[in-house]
């Protein structure tokens, strides 16, 4: 059941509906908690099992952590942490592990036979994973009480507006606001459906049809560096509008229901630095590995070679968490190395000329680093890359669609004003609201792409 689909939006009223018919707390976590499980089936069934044992394991340690000491607090701690790592280790990495090592066995055992397991990815293991893990990590701390309301925390790992994609919430955020019952708020509703909106507007009308020229440039040999270029710049905008619209389309249905989720982008392409930009985008994944992964080994109380050693682990650790394929990881070691690498000139008090020079330049640079996320393999990539860089085939978009190139170009344009000048998703009065709704619904039937297209970060 995907976002962008007709089947979701029945789903999201009808929910919505019923929640607000039900006048106990109680009966509301129940029907999200089904809601939940059903949109999570909609998907592959039978691994609603496998995330209901974690939940039970996690359930079970945060209990045990929060009412012992000592040795069996970590030892519990311990068991979730492997449950919940082995379980994605399994499922995403294993084939990926098998065809790695393949090669190297092969020439010392010939007749050996490297099998290739029938995996699928469960979805949204990586996103629902962490947010299982930041919870135990946090009773473990002493920072968050274990929740006893099994239903509760069952529906704060199932939340269904982020279950597949985020926003990775912490428990201090959430679990209280399970347990508080929310009022009917017209200001609620209204600043979640224009979000929702907005949402779905980056999604079918900008990343959609961005990934048509994308597809292109990335499918077809023989285009113009220039050409190459636009489908790179391209890809680093249809991947924004594509995640970003998940989260607005999430936050959004969440808001609907009086519900707040963590904000997981904030304009991360004015950023003048990688550093800067990491602090604007996917912020709800650099904060996890901030928290758990970056302080925990030392953080900025090291020397400065260790500093930049911790901030690397991160960055490759975050290549890794992304996906099985050494695109990724490459992907992860780029901004790494550019983060530890380069100054940070996230200085508010930059003049104009260089803020917007800096940012143009970061944008570049960032969109390189797109290449390797965006390519099959890493030979792709490297040939992608050496495209770009070609000499003598002058100023051309041969191989594009002219007019599908400018439409796109007129798209982000869009985008730009709308998130960089209008930010704000509350429109006051209730007929501004009603003429931005009928403009994005008209703006969607008319310009969306619709089809089978999932969302980017999806497979992760």
């Amino acid at each position: 059941m995907l976002f962008n689909s007709l089947q979701f939006l029945v789903f999201f009223m009808v929910v919505t509906l019923l929640y607000y018919r039900m006048p106990q707390q109680k009966q509301r976590v129940w029907l999200l908690l089904i809601a939940s499980c059903y949109f999570y089936m909609s998907f592959v069934p039978k691994y609603l099992l496998i995330l209901a044992g974690t939940i039970v394991i996690d359930y079970v340690a945060g209990i045990v952590i929060g009412s012992s000491e000592g040795r069996k607090r970590k030892a519990w701690l311990t068991v979730s942490i492997i449950v919940n790592v082995g379980i994605l280790v399994f499922f995403k990495y294993t084939n990926f592990f098998l065809d790695t090592v393949a090669p190297a066995i092969k020439p010392l055992f010939p007749h050996a036979h490297i099998p290739y397991l029938d995996i699928v990815l469960p979805i949204g293991l990586s996103f629902h994973t962490f947010q299982a893990m930041s919870y135990t990590i946090e009773v473990y701390r002493g920072k968050q009480p274990p929740e006893r309301n099994f239903i509760v925390y069952a529906l704060y790992v199932m939340f269904y507006p982020q279950l597949v994609a985020g926003p990775i919430e912490r428990p201090q955020n959430i679990l209280p606001q399970l347990h508080e019952r929310k009022e009917y708020k017209w200001d609620n509703v209204k600043e979640g459906l224009a979000r929702m909106l907005w949402g779905f507007f980056k999604k079918v009308v900008i990343a959609d049809r961005l990934s048509l020229v994308v597809d292109y440039a990335y499918g077809h040999t023989g285009l113009s560096p220039w050409a190459m270029w636009v489908g790179a710049m391209f890809y680093s905008f249809q991947i924004y509008c594509d995640f970003s619209g998940y989260s607005d389309i999430a936050l959004g249905a969440a808001r609907v229901m009086g519900v707040k989720l963590m904000e997981n982008f904030k304009q991360p392409y004015i950023s003048r630095s990688i550093t800067e930009f990491w602090t604007r985008w996917h912020i709800s994944l650099s904060s996890w590995f901030r928290d758990y992964v970056y302080i925990p080994l030392g953080g900025s109380r090291k020397s400065e070679i260790r500093r930049k050693i911790n901030v690397f682990i991160v960055f490759l650790l975050s290549g890794i968490w992304h996906g099985a394929n050494f695109t990724f990881i490459i992907w992860g070691m780029l901004h790494g190395l550019l983060v530890t690498l380069l100054p940070n000139r996230g200085s508010k008090k930059a003049r104009l000329w260089s803020a917007v020079l800096f940012g143009i330049i970061n944008f570049l640079v960032v969109t390189l680093c797109w290449v390797f996320f965006r390519a099959q393999s890493v030979g792709v990539a490297i040939s992608y890359l050496k495209g770009m860089f070609a000499i003598g085939k002058g100023v051309t978009f041969y191989g594009l669609n002219t007019m599908e190139m400018w439409l796109c170009v007129l798209l982000v344009g869009i985008l730009m004003v709308r998130e960089y000048k209008f930010r704000r998703h509350l429109i006051r009065s209730d007929a501004g609201f009603a003429a931005y709704c009928a403009v994005m619904v008209a703006a969607c039937y008319f310009l969306g792409v619709f089809g089978e297209n999932q969302f980017i970060y999806f497979q992760f």
